[in-house]
């Protein structure tokens, strides 16, 4: 088809959405565009100051606007996206890739002039966004995977000064900014020399003994080099205290939010904490109850979720179900879900679309945690491995998971494990009953293997 043929075409189209408005968000300046005859100025600047963007509101209220849609620019349209939602307005926020693969675009309509023609004509979708309470909650979240980022970098400055004064302390600790290892790190830096007091710093349940941990302490003590430990140690202590208080808002947060699911008003009891369970950055407070409250559900009970990928899934993904029609569309959304593609009725490839789904990769962190373990999602990790191969199997164990999740959630149960063991006895099962129905079709009898009968009967045939 001609390009003037798709433009015909699309300026042919039913509208839709006759009260649409689009918007054109940039850092500085917004451009917006209403209807026709909706106001003698169809297109207007504004610029990005709270007063300027209430009087873009009232401008699409007074012109009869209902609905507005706009391009997901970096953070810029948040405070428009909120403000026009709390005047009433319906908001599209759009993928950028939507509005740039939908052919037929003149080139002398200006940026939301675009957007309000295809909005009006229905071809734009918006992105899921939670409700404010999730949203709240996110931000804390994603706030706080920040401060464990930059926190990170000076665990290895501290690693590193240790190692140019040929002090083989990470050689002996598991965890350099452990019990131990931070005792000595602190005594360090008052000016303790000594490495027989250092290693009497030692916690009773380290495995390595202070005669090891002395003499991987024996080394130069350079000035320089102790000048880094300082200020790695100090910046490490001040990002730990910024996650504190990051924490002590996230539990804020949360007390203020009531349980979404009908039912009792006591949650069930919290289970006991899983085994091989724990992580020094696990947030200080009960998540998995504040979990069980808000949802009347235990994410944390499948197999590979732990609080903290539990708290970051339901930030992202909210706890209604309803905005996707079925778990397919769901892990669709999050990336996991296999995209064919399709030509001429047949499927030429089958892939996993690149994403940035942050709710997907903590479903992917829970499929590798579960890779060497005796659940049914081991069991079923193992399996697709040998089939597809790892990184395939990966994604289809996360898929998985994520369709767990979807159920629990939409349907309010919980969740039990019925173990690798009873995974693969069911699947053995599945595998016959396909199997007796593909002799069937072919005109056979599948009948399980007896040696003495197999013999029996090629005897009979032998004398026949």
């Amino acid at each position: 088809m001609s390009k003037t043929k798709g433009k015909d075409t699309l300026d042919n189209l039913a509208v839709v959405h006759p009260k649409a408005a689009g918007l054109d968000i940039g850092s500085r300046e917004i451009w917006a565009c209403v209807p026709p005859g909706r106001d003698v100025e169809t297109v207007k600047r504004f610029n990005t100051f709270t007063p300027d963007l209430q009087a873009l509101a009232d401008w699409l209220v007074a012109s009869g606007v209902d609905t507005v849609a706009m391009e997901s620019t970096g953070v810029y349209w948040i405070p428009v996206f909120e403000l026009l939602e709390a005047r009433g307005l319906k908001v599209y926020l759009v993928n950028s890739w939507h509005l740039k693969h939908v052919p037929g675009r003149k080139s002398d309509y200006l940026d939301c002039q675009w957007i309000q023609k295809l909005h009006s004509l229905g071809l734009l979708n918006g992105s899921f966004r939670p409700d404010a309470e999730m949203v709240a909650l996110r931000a804390y979240l994603r706030h706080r995977a920040q401060l464990l980022e930059h926190r990170a970098p000076h665990i290895l400055h501290m690693q590193k000064a240790l190692q140019q004064m040929n002090l083989q302390l990470h050689h002996v600790l598991s965890d350099v900014t452990g019990t131990t290892g931070l005792a000595i790190l602190r005594a360090i830096v008052v000016g303790e020399r000594d490495p027989v007091k250092l290693a009497q710093l030692r916690n009773s349940a380290c495995k390595s003994s202070e005669e090891t941990i002395a003499q991987a302490l024996t080394g130069s003590w350079k000035a320089e080099h102790l000048f880094v430990l300082q200020q790695s140690l100090e910046l490490y202590d001040f990002y730990t205290q910024q996650v504190a208080a990051c924490d002590a808002a996230i539990a804020k947060q949360y007390s203020a939010m009531k349980p979404r699911w009908d039912g009792p008003d006591e949650a069930p009891d919290v289970p006991p904490v899983k085994p091989d369970s724990h992580s020094k950055n696990q947030p200080k407070l009960n998540v998995r109850a504040e979990i069980i409250r808000l949802t009347g559900v235990d994410l944390v009970a499948v197999e590979g979720i732990s609080a903290s990928l539990a708290q970051i899934i339901l930030s992202e993904t909210g706890t209604d179900m309803s905005p996707w029609e079925n778990d397919k569309h769901f892990g669709s959304w999050l990336g996991l879900a296999p995209h064919n593609d399709i030509s001429g009725g047949k499927v030429l490839r089958t892939r996993t679309l690149k994403t940035h789904n942050r709710a997907g990769q903590a479903f992917r962190q829970a499929a590798a945690s579960v890779i060497r373990s005796g659940s049914a999602f081991g069991a079923f990790y193992r399996r697709k491995r040998a089939q597809l191969g790892p990184m395939q199997a990966l994604v289809a164990t996360a898929y998985k998971i994520a369709r767990t999740v979807y159920y629990m959630l939409k349907n309010r149960v919980q969740y039990h494990d019925i173990g690798a063991e009873a995974y693969e006895q069911k699947q053995n099962e599945r595998e016959i009953a396909y199997l007796k129905k593909k002799a069937a079709k072919l005109g056979f009898d599948l009948l399980p293997h007896d040696p003495i009968a197999a013999i029996s009967r090629a005897v009979a045939m032998a004398s026949t």
